[in-house]
C-alpha cells in the first residue's frame, strides 16, 4: 500500500466533531497538508515501490472519465492541455481526500451520511449528559466530503436512512430544548428537513409527556415563564413604537437613501438636546421665578410686531435675562407675627441657581456630545467591506416578523435602496486619467475654492460694516426725542434689518457655491457633499464670528451709547430675531427652491426631473440655528422653547417637501460616516464656540447694574464666590469651600484641564477604533491568504498526482498485456 494511504484525514474523531474553531485546529490542517505533500513527494521519488490492488483500483478510478455517485461533480480532463486544476475539477483520490477534510465542504452530501453523523453526535451528548458539556463545542466545521465521493446513494439504502433518521429523532427527543435547537441548527440539511425533524421530535416529546403525569408545580413554572416572556416581548414592542418618527425615517430611508436619512436623524438628535436644555432651565430657573415673580413694571401694549422682534411686550417677561431676580427667593408665612407655626423657610438663591444651572447645562451637554461622538465613531468607522455587506443584506436583512402590507412595502423599499447603494459602491472604480487631465482638474478645483473663499470673505466684510452701520443708526434713533408709537414701532422694525441681511446671505451664497461646484469633477457623490459642507461651514463660522464680536465687543462693551439699561436682554432679543429669521428664510427656500422649481420644471420646461435634496445646505442650517440657541441660553432662558418648536415644524415641512418635490440621487451612495461627521461638526465648531463665548461673558464682561440676577457685580462669576464666602462666614465647617472655589473654579487651569481630559478621551477612543480597524483589516487579509494557501496546496497535490499518472498508466497497461498473453 502506497505511503499516501497511511495519511488518514478522517481518523481523528474528535477533530471531525469539534471542527476548526481555534488556531490549534488550523495548525492541524496545515500539518496534514504538509504531511501529505511530503509523502506524495517521497512516493514520487520511490518509483520502484509496488502498488497494491487497491492502489491500482484507485488509479484506475482516477482515469475514468467521471465518478459515479449522487451529485458527483468530479470529472477528468479529456485533453492533455494545461488547465487550472482549481477551475477544472480533475482531482485525484488524494486530493479528494484532502478536500473531504475541509470544514467548508458540504456540497452533494447524502442525507444518510448526515443523519448517521449527527446520530453519533446526539448519542455522545446523551452519554455525557451528566457532565453537561457545552454544545458550542459541536461546531459546523465537521462536515463531509464534496460531490458525494464514495457515498452510496442506491435506492436500496433508503430504508437504512429512515432507520438512521428514526434513531436521530429519538436522540433529539431525549435532549433538552436548547440542546435540541442548537443541534438542529448545526445539521447541514435544508429548512424543510430540519422542520420535519423538529416536528417529529416535538410530537414524540408531547406523546411522552402526555403518558406521564407532569407535576402541578412544573406546569405553573412553565406558564409563569411563558407569561413573563410574552410580557417582555410586548414591552419591547411598545418601547420600539415610542421611538420618535420611526416610521417616517424608514420611509425616507427607503425612498431617498441613507444620505438624506442622516439629515433627519441629525435633526432628531438636535431636538433631544433642546428638550434637555428646556427641561433643565425650566425646572431650575423658569419655574422658581414664575412662582415668585418680581414686582411688575409698567404695562406695555401688544402690537403684534413683538412676535418678530421679541421686544416690546416680551421685554419684561420670563423669556429674557433682565426679568430674573438678584435675591434669594423665600417662602414666608402668611401671619408674620407667628413665625413658629411656619416650621422651616424655603429659600432659593436665584443668582447662584442661574450661574450653576447654565454651567451644568453646558457641562452635561458637553459630556453627552463627547459620548455620542465616541459612540458614533465606533459604529461608523468599522471595517465593513461592501461585498460582505452586500451578501449580508441579500440573505439576512429581511424581517420575517413583519406582516402588515404597509410595513412589508416599506421594508422592501428600504432594502432595495440599500442594495442599490452597496452595488454602486462595489462597482465604483477609480477613473485613471493622464497627468494633463489631473493638472486641469486640480486647477479647476483651486479656482473654485478661490471663488468660494473670496465670496465668503466679501460677505463677512459686508456683514461687519453693515452691523456697524446699524449700531450707529440705533445710536441716532436713541438720541432723537420722539417717543410716539410710530417712532417706537419703526425703531423696533429697524432691528430686523441685520437678521434679514444675514439670513439672505445664508440663503443665497450656498446656492452660489453649488453653481461653482458644477465646474468641478468629483468621482463620488459623498466627496461632493463633504466639500459642500466645508464651504457652507466656512461661511456660517465667519458670519457667527462677526455677530459675536458685534454683540460682545460693541453692545456689551458700551451699552450706554445706545441707552440700554439691560444689554443682556437686548442681546437675547437679537438672538431671538436671528433664530426666527433663519426659520422664515428656511421656509422660503423650501417653497421657492423646491416646490416652485418642481412646478417650473414640469409645467414650463416639460421635464420630469425634480430637484435633489441639498444635504450640505440643510445640515449647516441646523448647525447654525443650534449655535444661536446655545449662545442665547445665557441671555434668553426660554430660547430652547423656540428652537424646539422650530425643529418640529422643520421636520414635517422638510419631510412633506421631500416626498412631493424632490427625487432620489441619480447616483446612489452610502452615507456610512455622515452622522459621525455631523456630530463632530456640532461638537467642535458649534458647541465649542458657543461655550467659549458664554464663558467669556460670565468671566470677564460686567453685567448690567439695573437688571438681571447679577446686578451690582463686576462679573457673573462673582456670584458663586460671594455665596461661598457667606456660607463659610456663617459656618466654619464650610471654610474648605473657599479653597475649593479658589483653586477649582476661579483658576482657569481646572477648566483647561477638564477640556484637555475630554480631548484626550476622544483622541484615545479614536486611536482605539483606528487600531481595531487595522487589526480587522489584517485579519481579513489573513483570511484571504488562507484561501490562497488552500488553493496553492490543492494545486500542488494535483501537480504531484499528474506526474505520477504516466507511471501508473504504464503499470496498468503492462499488467493487462501480461494477462492477455497468458
Amino acid at each position: 500500500m502506497m505511503a499516501a494511504r497511511s495519511v488518514s484525514f478522517d481518523a481523528d474523531a474528535h477533530f471531525m466533531e469539534a471542527g476548526m474553531e481555534s488556531p490549534l485546529d488550523e495548525d492541524r490542517v496545515h500539518d496534514s497538508f504538509t504531511q501529505l505533500i511530503e509523502e506524495q513527494s517521497q512516493d514520487l521519488n520511490n518509483q520502484a515501490m509496488e502498488m497494491s490492488s487497491l492502489d491500482l483500483e484507485d488509479e484506475t478510478r482516477d482515469d475514468v472519465p467521471s465518478l459515479s455517485g449522487a451529485g458527483s461533480c468530479v470529472g477528468v480532463c479529456e485533453d492533455g492541455g494545461d488547465t487550472d486544476p482549481l477551475m477544472e475539477p480533475c482531482w485525484s483520490t488524494a486530493t479528494l481526500r484532502v478536500l473531504s477534510s475541509m470544514p467548508s465542504r458540504t456540497i452533494g452530501r447524502s442525507r444518510g451520511a448526515i443523519l448517521s453523523q449527527y446520530y453519533n453526535r446526539t448519542m455522545q451528548l446523551c452519554r455525557r449528559r451528566q457532565s453537561r458539556p457545552a454544545v458550542h463545542s459541536f461546531s459546523r466545521s465537521a462536515r463531509p466530503s464534496i460531490c458525494g465521493y464514495r457515498v452510496e446513494t442506491d435506492p436500496a439504502n433508503f430504508d437504512r436512512e429512515e432507520n438512521k433518521r428514526e434513531r436521530l429523532v429519538n436522540n433529539l427527543q431525549s435532549l433538552s430544548e436548547s440542546d435540541r435547537v442548537r443541534m438542529l441548527k448545526a445539521i447541514p440539511l435544508n429548512l424543510a428537513e430540519k422542520q420535519e425533524l423538529r416536528r417529529l421530535a416535538l410530537n414524540k416529546t408531547d406523546r411522552s409527556l402526555s403518558r406521564s403525569e407532569i407535576p402541578c408545580c412544573s406546569q405553573l413554572k412553565y406558564y409563569i415563564i411563558i407569561a413573563f416572556r410574552q410580557s417582555w416581548y410586548v414591552w419591547l414592542s411598545f418601547l420600539s413604537s415610542l421611538q420618535l418618527w420611526q416610521t417616517a425615517l424608514k420611509t425616507v430611508s427607503g425612498r431617498f437613501g441613507t444620505g438624506v436619512l442622516s439629515y433627519f436623524v441629525f435633526l432628531r438628535t438636535l431636538l433631544f438636546f433642546n428638550f434637555f436644555l428646556l427641561l433643565v432651565l425650566g425646572l431650575f430657573l423658569v419655574v422658581p421665578q414664575a412662582v415668585r415673580p418680581p414686582t411688575p413694571l409698567s404695562s406695555v401694549h401688544f402690537y403684534g410686531l413683538e412676535l418678530l422682534t421679541g421686544a416690546g411686550y416680551f421685554t419684561d417677561s420670563l423669556m429674557y435675562y433682565g426679568y430674573y431676580s438678584n435675591y434669594t427667593l423665600t417662602k414666608t408665612c402668611g401671619n408674620t407675627n407667628d413665625q413658629s407655626s411656619c416650621g422651616f423657610h424655603l429659600s432659593y438663591n436665584m443668582p447662584l441657581a442661574y450661574f450653576f444651572t447654565i454651567g451644568m447645562a453646558f457641562f452635561i451637554t458637553c459630556i453627552i456630545l463627547v459620548y455620542s461622538m465616541s459612540k458614533s465613531f465606533g459604529q461608523s468607522f468599522r471595517v465593513d467591506r461592501s461585498k460582505g455587506l452586500l451578501a449580508m443584506k441579500v440573505f439576512c436583512s429581511w424581517d420575517f416578523k413583519v406582516t402588515k402590507k404597509s410595513s412589508v412595502r416599506l421594508q422592501s423599499e428600504n432594502i432595495s435602496t440599500q442594495l442599490k447603494e452597496l452595488v454602486a459602491e462595489v462597482n465604483r472604480k477609480e477613473v485613471k486619467s493622464s497627468w494633463l487631465q489631473r493638472l486641469a482638474t486640480v486647477c479647476i478645483q483651486i479656482l473654485a475654492w478661490t471663488i468660494c473663499i473670496g465670496s465668503t470673505a466679501a460677505c463677512t466684510c459686508a456683514i461687519y460694516y453693515f452691523s456697524e452701520h446699524m449700531h450707529k443708526d440705533l445710536q441716532v434713533r436713541v438720541r432723537s426725542s420722539s417717543n410716539t408709537t410710530e417712532s417706537l414701532l419703526l425703531k423696533e422694525a429697524s432691528l430686523l434689518a441685520l437678521p434679514v441681511a444675514v439670513s439672505s446671505i445664508n440663503l443665497l451664497i450656498p446656492g452660489f457655491f453649488n453653481t461653482v461646484a458644477w465646474m468641478e469633477e468629483y468621482d463620488s457623490p459623498s466627496k461632493r457633499n463633504y466639500v459642500a459642507i466645508f464651504r457652507n461651514l466656512m461661511l456660517k463660522v465667519s458670519v457667527l464670528g462677526v455677530l459675536c464680536y458685534h454683540w460682545l465687543g460693541r453692545v456689551a462693551a458700551d451699552p450706554g451709547s445706545v441707552s440700554l439699561k439691560c444689554w443682556e436682554s437686548f442681546v437675547g432679543q437679537e438672538l431671538y430675531r436671528f433664530l426666527l429669521m433663519d426659520f422664515i428664510f428656511t421656509m422660503l427656500n423650501t417653497f421657492f427652491g423646491e416646490f416652485l422649481w418642481r412646478l417650473f420644471s414640469q409645467k414650463v420646461l416639460k421635464k420630469e426631473r425634480k430637484p435633489v435634496f441639498d444635504i450640505a445646505r440643510n445640515v449647516l442650517e441646523l448647525i447654525y440655528g443650534q449655535t444661536l440657541a446655545w449662545l442665547g441660553v445665557l441671555f434668553t432662558p426660554l430660547l430652547p422653547v423656540v428652537q424646539v418648536i422650530k425643529l418640529l415644524f422643520l421636520f414635517y415641512m422638510k419631510k412633506t417637501s421631500l416626498m412631493m418635490n424632490c427625487q432620489a440621487p441619480r447616483k446612489p451612495w452610502r452615507a456610512s460616516q455622515m452622522t459621525t461627521f455631523f456630530i463632530t461638526l456640532l461638537c467642535f465648531p458649534s458647541f465649542l464656540g458657543a461655550a467659549v463665548c458664554v464663558t467669556y461673558t460670565m468671566w470677564t464682561i460686567k453685567p448690567s447694574d439695573s437688571c438681571g440676577p447679577f446686578r451690582g457685580l463686576n462679573t457673573m462669576f462673582q456670584s458663586g464666590k460671594i455665596w461661598v464666602e457667606q456660607l463659610a462666614k456663617n459656618d466654619q465647617k464650610f471654610s474648605w469651600l473657599l479653597l475649593a472655589h479658589k483653586y477649582l473654579v476661579e483658576n482657569p487651569f481646572f477648566l483647561f484641564l477638564a477640556a484637555g481630559i475630554f480631548l484626550i478621551v476622544i483622541y484615545f477612543h479614536s486611536q482605539v477604533v483606528d487600531g481595531q480597524r487595522k487589526i480587522i483589516e489584517l485579519l481579513q487579509e489573513q483570511i484571504e491568504n488562507e484561501g490562497e494557501d488552500k488553493k496553492f496546496l490543492i494545486t500542488r497535490l494535483q501537480d504531484i498526482h499528474e506526474q505520477k499518472r504516466p507511471l501508473s498508466s504504464r503499470r496498468i497497461r503492462g499488467a493487462s498485456e501480461e494477462s492477455s498473453f497468458s
